[in-house]
């Protein structure tokens, strides 16, 4: 960028992100404001600032854009859940670290307010046996078996009792995300997280 008041000419103009890229962004924040199934092409297209054309060049279905939302979903999350296991130095605080990605999710600057899990919003206009459906649901394994292996951390000799603990605080963290995404704040998932503690400090 040029300081001010110096003369840009001659100045490389900026390099245009691919279309790709221009486009899942657009998808991401169009999905979940809107709904999947009320999103169209035109819209889509028009939000990215891309022609129609470099939608089916990058894309080759709608259906093909939108699975590939939900893997961008699901690697955003990752990144958030990362981004929380660095500082995270017990396996109390590892599992705590699921929750606390849910809320860094939940505080995202969204266009018209946190409306809850975008996955799941996605899946439940999905019919039944969509891939899009199944790659949620293999998400959401994710997310409780990594709490059932830092749960497994707080259980020396007792291992076996992580799994079962595991689905009680993903229900519960589920439950609260749904909540969270009715009432449009983070409280039920920072209640949540509470709850999380105290029964982790009960192991």
């Amino acid at each position: 960028m040029a300081a001010a008041g110096l003369p840009t000419q001659g100045l490389p103009a900026p390099a245009r992100r691919p279309a790709r890229e221009l486009l899942l962004e657009a998808a991401a924040r169009l999905f979940y404001a809107n709904g999947v199934a009320a999103t169209g092409i035109d819209t889509i297209t028009a939000e990215a600032g891309v022609a129609k054309k470099s939608l089916y060049n990058n894309f080759s279905s709608k259906a093909e854009l939108v699975a590939a939302y939900l893997e961008a979903r699901h690697e955003e999350w990752l990144g958030l859940y990362r981004r929380r296991l660095e500082t995270a130095k017990t396996p109390r605080d590892q599992a705590l670290a699921v929750f606390d990605a849910y809320l860094d999710h939940a505080n995202f600057a969204y266009r018209h307010g946190f409306r809850g899990c975008g996955l799941l919003n996605a899946a439940a206009e999905l019919p039944a046996g969509d891939p899009g459906r199944d790659a949620v649901r293999r998400h959401k394994e994710e997310v409780q078996g990594l709490l059932a292996a830092h749960v497994a951390g707080l259980l020396p000799g007792r291992e076996e009792l992580a799994p079962a603990t595991a689905a009680h605080l993903a229900f519960l963290l589920e439950g609260a995300m749904a909540r969270a995404g009715l009432e449009g704040d983070d409280g039920p998932l920072k209640e949540a997280r509470s709850i999380a503690g105290h029964l982790l400090d009960a192991l």
